[in-house]
Protein backbone atom coordinates (compact mmCIF):
# COMPACT_ATOMS: atom_id res chain seq x y z
CA UNK A 1 0.00 0.00 0.00
CA UNK A 2 1.50 3.29 -1.09
CA UNK A 3 2.01 6.08 1.39
CA UNK A 4 -0.38 9.04 1.10
CA UNK A 5 1.41 12.38 0.91
CA UNK A 6 0.00 15.70 2.04
CA UNK A 7 -0.26 18.19 -0.85
CA UNK A 8 2.53 20.74 -1.08
CA UNK A 9 1.42 24.35 -1.47
CA UNK A 10 3.23 27.46 -2.64
CA UNK A 11 5.15 29.36 0.03
CA UNK A 12 3.08 32.02 1.79
CA UNK A 13 3.30 35.33 -0.04
CA UNK A 14 4.10 33.71 -3.41
CA UNK A 15 1.78 32.52 -6.15
CA UNK A 16 1.69 30.93 -9.56
CA UNK A 17 0.98 33.03 -12.63
CA UNK A 18 -1.12 30.82 -14.86
CA UNK A 19 -1.56 31.10 -18.64
CA UNK A 20 -4.92 32.79 -18.07
CA UNK A 21 -3.00 35.65 -16.39
CA UNK A 22 0.44 35.77 -18.00
CA UNK A 23 -0.81 37.33 -21.23
CA UNK A 24 -1.43 40.52 -19.25
CA UNK A 25 2.16 40.44 -17.99
CA UNK A 26 3.48 39.85 -21.49
CA UNK A 27 1.60 42.88 -22.82
CA UNK A 28 2.91 45.09 -19.99
CA UNK A 29 6.49 43.88 -20.53
CA UNK A 30 6.36 44.10 -24.34
CA UNK A 31 5.20 47.71 -24.14
CA UNK A 32 7.94 48.45 -21.60
CA UNK A 33 10.57 47.06 -23.98
CA UNK A 34 9.23 49.19 -26.83
CA UNK A 35 9.28 52.29 -24.63
CA UNK A 36 12.80 51.58 -23.40
CA UNK A 37 13.96 51.11 -26.99
CA UNK A 38 12.40 54.45 -27.98
CA UNK A 39 14.43 56.15 -25.23
CA UNK A 40 17.58 54.12 -26.03
CA UNK A 41 17.77 52.00 -22.87
CA UNK A 42 19.56 48.62 -22.98
CA UNK A 43 18.75 45.57 -20.88
CA UNK A 44 20.92 44.37 -18.00
CA UNK A 45 20.36 41.16 -16.01
CA UNK A 46 21.88 40.79 -12.55
CA UNK A 47 21.95 37.80 -10.15
CA UNK A 48 19.05 37.19 -7.80
CA UNK A 49 21.62 36.51 -5.04
CA UNK A 50 23.94 39.25 -3.79
CA UNK A 51 26.24 39.70 -0.83
CA UNK A 52 24.22 41.03 2.10
CA UNK A 53 26.65 43.92 2.56
CA UNK A 54 25.54 45.41 -0.76
CA UNK A 55 22.04 46.14 0.54
CA UNK A 56 23.10 46.97 4.10
CA UNK A 57 25.38 49.71 2.73
CA UNK A 58 23.17 51.08 0.00
CA UNK A 59 19.56 50.64 1.12
CA UNK A 60 20.35 51.60 4.72
CA UNK A 61 20.84 49.54 7.87
CA UNK A 62 17.89 51.21 9.64
CA UNK A 63 15.36 50.78 6.82
CA UNK A 64 12.51 48.29 7.15
CA UNK A 65 13.89 46.42 4.15
CA UNK A 66 17.20 45.63 5.86
CA UNK A 67 15.97 45.27 9.45
CA UNK A 68 12.77 43.29 8.82
CA UNK A 69 12.19 42.15 5.26
CA UNK A 70 15.30 40.70 3.60
CA UNK A 71 15.71 36.98 3.00
CA UNK A 72 19.26 36.53 4.29
CA UNK A 73 21.14 33.31 4.96
CA UNK A 74 24.68 32.00 5.45
CA UNK A 75 26.08 30.01 2.55
CA UNK A 76 28.11 26.85 3.18
CA UNK A 77 31.29 28.88 3.30
CA UNK A 78 29.64 31.12 5.93
CA UNK A 79 29.25 34.05 3.55
CA UNK A 80 26.09 36.08 4.18
CA UNK A 81 23.90 36.17 1.07
CA UNK A 82 20.57 37.88 0.39
CA UNK A 83 17.84 37.42 -2.17
CA UNK A 84 17.71 40.82 -3.82
CA UNK A 85 14.98 43.02 -2.28
CA UNK A 86 15.45 45.66 -5.00
CA UNK A 87 17.57 46.01 -8.13
CA UNK A 88 19.12 49.49 -8.21
CA UNK A 89 22.01 48.54 -5.93
CA UNK A 90 22.62 45.41 -8.03
CA UNK A 91 22.67 47.39 -11.28
CA UNK A 92 25.11 49.95 -9.88
CA UNK A 93 27.27 47.15 -8.50
CA UNK A 94 27.35 45.52 -11.96
CA UNK A 95 28.13 48.87 -13.60
CA UNK A 96 31.10 49.36 -11.28
CA UNK A 97 32.36 45.77 -11.20
CA UNK A 98 32.37 45.56 -15.00
CA UNK A 99 33.87 49.06 -15.35
CA UNK A 100 31.21 50.30 -17.74
CA UNK A 101 32.25 53.81 -16.74
CA UNK A 102 35.43 53.33 -18.79
CA UNK A 103 33.26 53.44 -21.91
CA UNK A 104 32.37 57.05 -21.10
CA UNK A 105 29.09 58.83 -21.67
CA UNK A 106 25.70 58.14 -20.15
CA UNK A 107 24.56 54.56 -19.63
CA UNK A 108 20.84 53.80 -19.84
CA UNK A 109 20.03 50.36 -18.44
CA UNK A 110 16.75 48.57 -17.75
CA UNK A 111 15.79 45.33 -16.04
CA UNK A 112 12.83 43.06 -15.38
CA UNK A 113 12.64 40.29 -12.81
CA UNK A 114 11.69 38.96 -9.37
CA UNK A 115 12.56 40.59 -6.04
CA UNK A 116 12.06 39.23 -2.53
CA UNK A 117 10.87 40.82 0.72
CA UNK A 118 9.22 39.19 3.72
CA UNK A 119 6.28 41.56 4.00
CA UNK A 120 2.72 40.93 5.13
CA UNK A 121 0.96 39.64 2.00
CA UNK A 122 -1.89 41.86 0.80
CA UNK A 123 -3.54 43.00 -2.40
CA UNK A 124 -0.84 43.67 -4.99
CA UNK A 125 2.00 42.94 -2.52
CA UNK A 126 3.78 39.58 -2.35
CA UNK A 127 6.96 38.14 -0.88
CA UNK A 128 8.18 37.26 -4.33
CA UNK A 129 7.22 40.18 -6.50
CA UNK A 130 8.27 41.52 -9.87
CA UNK A 131 9.77 44.82 -10.91
CA UNK A 132 10.38 46.64 -14.16
CA UNK A 133 12.97 49.34 -13.70
CA UNK A 134 15.58 51.51 -15.34
CA UNK A 135 18.70 53.42 -14.33
CA UNK A 136 20.56 56.29 -16.01
CA UNK A 137 24.19 56.42 -14.87
CA UNK A 138 26.76 59.09 -15.63
CA UNK A 139 24.93 62.45 -15.59
CA UNK A 140 23.46 64.69 -12.89
CA UNK A 141 21.68 66.95 -15.39
CA UNK A 142 18.09 67.71 -14.28
CA UNK A 143 16.86 67.10 -17.83
CA UNK A 144 17.71 63.42 -17.29
CA UNK A 145 15.21 63.37 -14.42
CA UNK A 146 12.59 65.00 -16.61
CA UNK A 147 13.12 62.70 -19.58
CA UNK A 148 12.70 59.60 -17.42
CA UNK A 149 9.51 61.00 -15.89
CA UNK A 150 8.25 61.83 -19.38
CA UNK A 151 8.96 58.25 -20.46
CA UNK A 152 7.07 56.85 -17.47
CA UNK A 153 4.01 59.01 -18.05
CA UNK A 154 3.92 58.03 -21.72
CA UNK A 155 4.38 54.35 -20.83
CA UNK A 156 1.52 54.35 -18.32
CA UNK A 157 -0.72 56.01 -20.88
CA UNK A 158 0.26 53.41 -23.47
CA UNK A 159 -0.63 50.45 -21.22
CA UNK A 160 -4.00 52.02 -20.46
CA UNK A 161 -3.57 53.18 -16.86
CA UNK A 162 -5.91 56.02 -15.99
CA UNK A 163 -6.21 58.49 -13.11
CA UNK A 164 -2.59 58.29 -12.01
CA UNK A 165 -0.71 61.08 -10.21
CA UNK A 166 2.99 62.00 -10.27
CA UNK A 167 4.16 62.98 -6.76
CA UNK A 168 7.43 64.90 -6.60
CA UNK A 169 9.87 66.06 -3.94
CA UNK A 170 13.55 66.81 -3.37
CA UNK A 171 15.51 65.36 -0.45
CA UNK A 172 18.59 67.49 -1.18
CA UNK A 173 22.11 66.13 -0.93
CA UNK A 174 23.99 64.93 2.19
CA UNK A 175 25.21 68.41 3.18
CA UNK A 176 21.94 70.33 3.22
CA UNK A 177 19.99 67.23 4.31
CA UNK A 178 22.22 66.92 7.39
CA UNK A 179 21.08 70.37 8.54
CA UNK A 180 17.47 69.42 7.96
CA UNK A 181 17.88 66.17 9.90
CA UNK A 182 19.15 68.16 12.91
CA UNK A 183 16.02 70.33 12.80
CA UNK A 184 13.78 67.29 12.29
CA UNK A 185 15.37 65.41 15.21
CA UNK A 186 14.73 68.36 17.53
CA UNK A 187 11.10 68.62 16.36
CA UNK A 188 10.54 64.90 16.96
CA UNK A 189 11.68 64.96 20.56
CA UNK A 190 8.43 66.55 21.76
CA UNK A 191 6.09 64.31 19.72
CA UNK A 192 7.78 60.92 19.31
CA UNK A 193 6.17 59.52 22.48
CA UNK A 194 2.80 59.74 20.69
CA UNK A 195 4.01 57.85 17.62
CA UNK A 196 4.37 54.17 16.76
CA UNK A 197 7.21 52.10 18.16
CA UNK A 198 9.17 52.19 14.90
CA UNK A 199 8.95 55.99 14.71
CA UNK A 200 10.08 56.35 18.33
CA UNK A 201 13.21 54.38 17.44
CA UNK A 202 13.78 56.15 14.12
CA UNK A 203 13.42 59.58 15.75
CA UNK A 204 16.81 58.90 17.33
CA UNK A 205 18.54 56.60 14.80
CA UNK A 206 17.31 57.89 11.42
CA UNK A 207 14.76 60.73 11.68
CA UNK A 208 14.22 60.94 7.91
CA UNK A 209 12.64 57.46 7.97
CA UNK A 210 9.85 58.82 10.19
CA UNK A 211 8.49 60.68 7.15
CA UNK A 212 8.10 57.32 5.37
CA UNK A 213 5.87 55.90 8.12
CA UNK A 214 2.61 54.37 6.86
CA UNK A 215 0.82 54.17 10.24
CA UNK A 216 -2.39 56.14 9.84
CA UNK A 217 -2.43 57.50 13.41
CA UNK A 218 1.02 59.06 12.91
CA UNK A 219 0.12 61.03 9.79
CA UNK A 220 -1.26 64.18 11.52
CA UNK A 221 1.95 64.41 13.56
CA UNK A 222 4.13 63.91 10.49
CA UNK A 223 2.17 66.59 8.62
CA UNK A 224 3.22 69.13 11.26
CA UNK A 225 6.95 68.41 11.04
CA UNK A 226 9.41 70.75 9.23
CA UNK A 227 9.57 70.38 5.44
CA UNK A 228 12.81 69.42 3.76
CA UNK A 229 12.11 71.76 0.82
CA UNK A 230 12.63 74.69 3.21
CA UNK A 231 16.22 73.55 3.88
CA UNK A 232 17.58 72.91 0.38
CA UNK A 233 20.81 74.73 -0.42
CA UNK A 234 20.92 76.95 -3.56
CA UNK A 235 22.35 74.19 -5.76
CA UNK A 236 19.68 71.64 -4.81
CA UNK A 237 16.96 74.28 -5.06
CA UNK A 238 18.15 75.20 -8.56
CA UNK A 239 18.13 71.53 -9.59
CA UNK A 240 14.59 71.01 -8.28
CA UNK A 241 13.33 74.23 -9.88
CA UNK A 242 14.82 73.14 -13.21
CA UNK A 243 13.05 69.78 -12.97
CA UNK A 244 9.66 71.33 -12.21
CA UNK A 245 10.15 74.01 -14.88
CA UNK A 246 10.91 71.45 -17.60
CA UNK A 247 7.99 69.26 -16.52
CA UNK A 248 5.71 72.27 -17.03
CA UNK A 249 7.30 73.01 -20.43
CA UNK A 250 6.61 69.44 -21.51
CA UNK A 251 3.03 69.54 -20.24
CA UNK A 252 3.56 66.87 -17.56
CA UNK A 253 1.35 67.34 -14.49
CA UNK A 254 2.78 66.74 -11.01
CA UNK A 255 2.10 67.40 -7.33
CA UNK A 256 4.84 68.50 -4.93
CA UNK A 257 4.72 66.27 -1.83
CA UNK A 258 7.15 67.56 0.83
CA UNK A 259 6.95 64.37 2.97
CA UNK A 260 7.94 62.05 0.14
CA UNK A 261 11.35 60.58 1.01
CA UNK A 262 10.96 56.99 -0.27
CA UNK A 263 12.06 53.99 1.81
CA UNK A 264 15.73 53.82 0.84
CA UNK A 265 18.70 55.77 2.19
CA UNK A 266 20.56 56.29 -1.08
CA UNK A 267 18.23 58.88 -2.60
CA UNK A 268 19.41 62.46 -3.23
CA UNK A 269 17.59 65.43 -4.73
CA UNK A 270 14.66 64.37 -6.93
CA UNK A 271 12.38 61.69 -5.48
CA UNK A 272 9.02 60.69 -6.90
CA UNK A 273 6.14 58.23 -6.85
CA UNK A 274 3.26 57.59 -9.22
CA UNK A 275 0.02 56.52 -7.59
CA UNK A 276 -3.16 55.11 -9.09
CA UNK A 277 -6.74 55.48 -7.91
CA UNK A 278 -7.41 51.93 -9.11
CA UNK A 279 -5.45 50.40 -6.20
CA UNK A 280 -7.21 51.78 -3.12
CA UNK A 281 -5.15 52.54 0.00
CA UNK A 282 -1.94 50.84 -1.21
CA UNK A 283 -1.88 53.03 -4.30
CA UNK A 284 1.81 53.42 -5.26
CA UNK A 285 2.52 51.84 -8.65
CA UNK A 286 6.13 52.93 -9.00
CA UNK A 287 8.73 55.21 -7.54
CA UNK A 288 12.32 56.31 -7.80
CA UNK A 289 14.65 59.24 -7.83
CA UNK A 290 18.21 60.46 -8.01
CA UNK A 291 21.04 58.68 -6.15
CA UNK A 292 24.24 60.58 -6.89
CA UNK A 293 26.18 59.06 -3.98
CA UNK A 294 25.21 55.40 -4.33
CA UNK A 295 28.24 54.35 -6.39
CA UNK A 296 30.57 55.70 -3.70
CA UNK A 297 28.65 53.80 -0.99
CA UNK A 298 29.36 50.59 -2.90
CA UNK A 299 33.05 51.46 -3.25
CA UNK A 300 33.19 52.90 -6.75
CA UNK A 301 34.08 56.27 -8.25
CA UNK A 302 31.54 59.12 -8.03
CA UNK A 303 28.78 58.32 -10.52
CA UNK A 304 25.52 60.29 -10.60
CA UNK A 305 22.41 58.23 -11.22
CA UNK A 306 18.67 58.46 -11.63
CA UNK A 307 16.17 55.62 -11.86
CA UNK A 308 12.89 54.01 -10.93
CA UNK A 309 11.21 50.68 -10.32
CA UNK A 310 7.67 49.71 -11.26
CA UNK A 311 5.83 47.22 -9.07
CA UNK A 312 4.73 45.00 -11.94
CA UNK A 313 2.27 43.06 -9.77
CA UNK A 314 0.51 46.32 -8.89
CA UNK A 315 0.69 47.71 -12.41
CA UNK A 316 -0.94 44.60 -13.90
CA UNK A 317 -3.65 44.82 -11.25
CA UNK A 318 -4.17 48.56 -11.78
CA UNK A 319 -4.40 48.23 -15.57
CA UNK A 320 -6.89 45.37 -15.23
CA UNK A 321 -8.97 47.40 -12.78
CA UNK A 322 -8.82 50.57 -14.88
CA UNK A 323 -9.26 49.19 -18.39
CA UNK A 324 -10.19 45.53 -18.39
CA UNK A 325 -9.16 42.89 -20.89
CA UNK A 326 -10.14 44.84 -24.03
CA UNK A 327 -7.75 47.73 -23.37
CA UNK A 328 -4.90 45.47 -22.29
CA UNK A 329 -5.27 43.22 -25.33
CA UNK A 330 -4.91 46.20 -27.69
CA UNK A 331 -1.18 46.45 -26.93
CA UNK A 332 1.06 45.22 -29.74
CA UNK A 333 3.92 42.76 -29.58
CA UNK A 334 6.40 44.04 -32.18
CA UNK A 335 10.03 44.42 -30.98
CA UNK A 336 11.46 47.90 -30.59
CA UNK A 337 13.01 49.50 -33.69
CA UNK A 338 16.67 50.46 -34.13
CA UNK A 339 17.71 54.05 -33.35
CA UNK A 340 16.30 56.25 -36.10
CA UNK A 341 17.47 59.71 -35.06
CA UNK A 342 19.94 61.44 -32.79
CA UNK A 343 19.14 65.10 -32.05
CA UNK A 344 22.22 67.33 -31.90
CA UNK A 345 21.51 70.75 -30.36
CA UNK A 346 23.84 73.71 -29.89
CA UNK A 347 23.18 76.58 -27.47
CA UNK A 348 20.87 76.70 -24.45
CA UNK A 349 17.99 78.09 -26.53
CA UNK A 350 17.92 74.89 -28.60
CA UNK A 351 17.52 72.40 -25.72
CA UNK A 352 13.78 72.76 -25.16
CA UNK A 353 12.90 72.68 -28.92
CA UNK A 354 15.18 69.64 -29.24
CA UNK A 355 13.46 67.86 -26.33
CA UNK A 356 10.05 68.78 -27.75
CA UNK A 357 10.97 67.33 -31.15
CA UNK A 358 12.30 64.16 -29.52
CA UNK A 359 9.04 63.69 -27.69
CA UNK A 360 6.98 64.25 -30.84
CA UNK A 361 9.03 61.74 -32.85
CA UNK A 362 8.84 59.19 -30.05
CA UNK A 363 5.07 59.63 -29.97
CA UNK A 364 5.14 58.68 -33.64
CA UNK A 365 6.87 55.42 -32.73
CA UNK A 366 10.38 56.44 -33.81
CA UNK A 367 13.43 55.52 -31.77
CA UNK A 368 15.17 58.78 -30.84
CA UNK A 369 18.06 59.82 -28.62
CA UNK A 370 19.05 63.27 -27.37
CA UNK A 371 22.10 64.21 -25.33
CA UNK A 372 21.58 66.69 -22.49
CA UNK A 373 25.17 67.75 -21.97
CA UNK A 374 26.26 70.71 -24.18
CA UNK A 375 28.47 69.53 -27.05
CA UNK A 376 29.93 70.81 -30.30
CA UNK A 377 28.43 69.56 -33.56
CA UNK A 378 31.38 67.31 -34.42
CA UNK A 379 31.15 65.50 -31.10
CA UNK A 380 27.37 65.14 -31.36
CA UNK A 381 27.67 63.65 -34.84
CA UNK A 382 30.29 61.27 -33.48
CA UNK A 383 27.85 60.16 -30.79
CA UNK A 384 25.12 59.69 -33.44
CA UNK A 385 27.50 57.56 -35.48
CA UNK A 386 28.58 55.50 -32.46
CA UNK A 387 24.96 54.81 -31.56
CA UNK A 388 24.26 53.65 -35.11
CA UNK A 389 21.62 56.33 -35.65
CA UNK A 390 20.12 56.44 -39.15
CA UNK A 391 19.76 60.24 -39.03
CA UNK A 392 21.18 63.19 -37.10
CA UNK A 393 18.85 66.15 -36.58
CA UNK A 394 20.81 69.37 -36.09
CA UNK A 395 19.31 72.32 -34.19
CA UNK A 396 21.31 75.51 -33.64
CA UNK A 397 20.77 79.26 -33.74
CA UNK A 398 20.46 79.32 -37.52
CA UNK A 399 17.92 76.50 -37.55
CA UNK A 400 15.84 78.15 -34.83
CA UNK A 401 15.87 81.43 -36.77
CA UNK A 402 14.83 79.82 -40.07
CA UNK A 403 12.32 77.41 -38.55
CA UNK A 404 13.90 74.53 -40.51
CA UNK A 405 16.16 71.89 -38.97
CA UNK A 406 19.06 70.12 -40.68
CA UNK A 407 18.46 66.38 -41.11
CA UNK A 408 21.60 64.44 -41.97
CA UNK A 409 21.45 60.94 -43.43
CA UNK A 410 24.27 59.24 -41.53
CA UNK A 411 24.56 56.38 -44.02
CA UNK A 412 24.84 58.56 -47.13
CA UNK A 413 26.21 61.81 -45.77
CA UNK A 414 23.38 63.79 -47.40
CA UNK A 415 21.83 66.69 -45.51
CA UNK A 416 18.57 68.56 -46.06
CA UNK A 417 16.58 71.32 -44.37
CA UNK A 418 13.22 70.06 -43.08
CA UNK A 419 10.43 71.78 -41.17
CA UNK A 420 9.99 70.24 -37.68
CA UNK A 421 6.40 69.16 -38.39
CA UNK A 422 7.58 67.17 -41.45
CA UNK A 423 10.59 65.42 -39.92
CA UNK A 424 8.73 62.23 -38.93
CA UNK A 425 7.31 61.90 -42.45
CA UNK A 426 10.72 62.69 -43.98
CA UNK A 427 12.72 60.09 -42.00
CA UNK A 428 10.04 57.45 -42.54
CA UNK A 429 10.11 57.98 -46.29
CA UNK A 430 13.92 57.92 -46.44
CA UNK A 431 14.02 54.77 -44.31
CA UNK A 432 11.49 53.13 -46.63
CA UNK A 433 13.55 54.10 -49.69
CA UNK A 434 16.67 52.62 -48.13
CA UNK A 435 14.83 49.38 -47.27
CA UNK A 436 13.58 49.06 -50.84
CA UNK A 437 17.09 49.61 -52.20
CA UNK A 438 18.47 46.87 -49.95
CA UNK A 439 15.74 44.48 -51.09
Amino acid sequence: MSKAFEPIHAVKGTRDLLPSETWRWQKIEDEARRMFAAYNFREIRTPILERTELFARSVGEDTDIVTKEMYTFADRDHESLTLRPEATASVVRAYLENRLYNEGGVHKLYYMGPMFRRERPQKGRYRQFYQIGAEVLGSDHPSIDVEVLEMLVLYLERVGLKNFTLLLNSVGHPVCRAEYVKVLRRALQSVKANMCEDCQRRADTNPLRVLDCKVEADQPIIAGLPKILDYLDPECRQHFDRVTSELKQRGIAYEITPRLVRGLDYYTRTTFEITSGALGAQNAVLGGGRYDGLAEMIGGPPTPGFGFSIGEDRLVLAVAEATGQAAASSLGQAPGPPLIAYIAWMGDAALVPAATLARELRHRGLSVEIGYEPAKLKKSLGVASKLGSRFAIIIGEGELASGRYQVKDMTRGQQEEVEPARIAEYVNSKTKERTEEVL
